[in-house]
C-alpha cells in the first residue's frame, strides 16, 4: 500500500480489524502514510483484536509499557487509549453463544474469549491465577501462610504474604518482597515489618540464615524437602485458585513466565526451568504442610 488519496480532505483515521494478524512494521507503515487533516483533527490508528498471547508485539509495545493488568478495562494517555470489552458487551451473541463462553473449560480460551484478557500458552506452568485489587478484602484475611526464599546479589530475596481460603481452595497473595542485596539483619527487619511475629517458612537449604533470622526475632522454620517435593508442590498449587493483588508485580511476572523445560524436540517435560521462581518457591514453602496433608490423605 503506497498511498490512498481521497477525493476530498485527508485521511485522518485508519481502523485495523484482527490487528493481531499483522506485524508491527506494517502498522507503523500505515501510520506514516496517513496524511492527517486540519490541526484540530489528529491522525488516529485504531486496532481491534482478540488478545491472543502475551508474547505478541501489540502487548509488548502498548500494554506492557503502561503496566496493563487483567482487571483494567480502560487506559487513557497522551498518545494511547485502550478499551477492553468482552462477551457481555457483544449484543450479537445468541443465548447459546453466551452459554458456551460462560461454561468454557479450557483456561486459555476462557481468559481470552470470555474475559478479554491476554492469553498465555506454551510451556507456562500456571494458568490458574488472576490479578485483582484486594484492598477491600484484606481485613477479612485471617488464615495466613507466609514463605520466603533467600537471595543476595544475583538472585533476589523473596517473601510472599498470603491468606488461604481452604473451603474454596483459593490463595490470596496480597504482599510481596523482592529485593537484592539484603543481609540477614535487614531481611529480618523487612520480614517483621510485613508479618510481625507471624510464622514464616523459608528455604531449608540455608539453616544458618534461618537461625540468624530467628536470632533477630523472626518466627521462622525451614521447609521440608524430599524426593520430588518441587513437583509435588507445583502440582498442589495448580489445583488451587490463585489471586494476586495488583500491587504484587513480581508475583504476577513470575506466574506469567515460570515454564517447563523442553526436550530436544521442543516438547515440554515435567521439570521446571530454574528461573522466574523466587516468589513461587516462597509460595511452595508457605503451603508445604497443606500440600503434604493432601498427599498423605490421598
Amino acid at each position: 500500500l503506497k498511498s490512498i488519496r481521497p477525493r476530498k480532505g485527508a485521511i485522518t483515521d485508519i481502523w485495523v480489524e484482527e490487528a493481531t494478524e499483522t506485524d508491527s512494521k506494517s502498522i507503523k507503515e500505515l501510520y506514516k502514510r496517513q496524511r492527517g487533516g486540519a490541526a484540530d483533527v489528529p491522525k488516529r490508528l485504531t486496532m481491534s483484536f482478540n488478545p491472543i498471547l502475551q508474547n505478541h508485539w501489540i502487548f509488548h509495545e502498548h500494554f506492557k509499557m503502561v503496566s496493563w493488568a487483567d482487571d483494567q478495562t480502560e487506559y487513557t494517555g497522551a498518545e494511547l487509549t485502550i478499551l477492553k470489552t468482552w462477551y457481555i458487551h457483544n449484543r450479537f451473541l445468541t443465548s447459546g453463544d453466551i452459554d458456551d463462553l460462560e461454561n468454557e473449560q479450557d483456561e486459555y480460551f476462557k481468559e481470552v474469549y470470555t474475559y478479554g484478557n491476554w492469553g498465555v500458552l506454551g510451556n507456562v506452568i500456571f494458568k490458574n491465577w488472576r490479578v485483582e485489587d484486594l484492598t477491600q478484602m484484606r481485613d477479612q484475611f485471617t488464615n495466613y501462610r507466609h514463605g520466603g526464599d533467600f537471595g543476595f546479589s544475583s538472585d533476589p530475596a523473596a517473601i510472599v504474604v498470603t491468606h488461604y481460603d481452604k473451603s474454596h481452595k483459593t490463595i490470596y497473595i496480597y504482599k510481596e518482597l523482592y529485593e537484592r542485596g539484603l543481609t540477614n539483619d535487614l531481611l529480618a527487619d523487612e520480614t517483621k515489618e510485613m508479618i510481625g511475629t507471624d510464622h514464616i517458612v523459608w528455604d531449608s537449604a540455608e539453616p544458618k540464615s534461618i537461625a540468624e533470622l530467628m536470632k533477630y526475632g523472626v518466627t521462622a522454620r525451614g521447609a521440608g524437602k524430599g524426593k520430588d517435593s518441587v513437583l509435588h508442590g507445583i502440582q498442589w498449587l495448580q489445583q488451587q485458585k490463585i489471586v494476586i493483588d495488583k500491587s504484587c508485580i513480581n508475583a504476577r511476572n513470575e506466574f506469567m513466565q515460570y515454564q517447563w523445560k523442553e526436550d530436544k524436540d521442543g516438547n515440554a517435560i515435567r521439570q521446571p526451568v530454574d528461573k522466574n521462581n523466587h516468589i513461587i518457591d516462597a509460595l511452595r514453602y508457605a503451603y508445604e504442610r497443606d500440600a503434604i496433608a493432601t498427599w498423605y490423605y490421598a
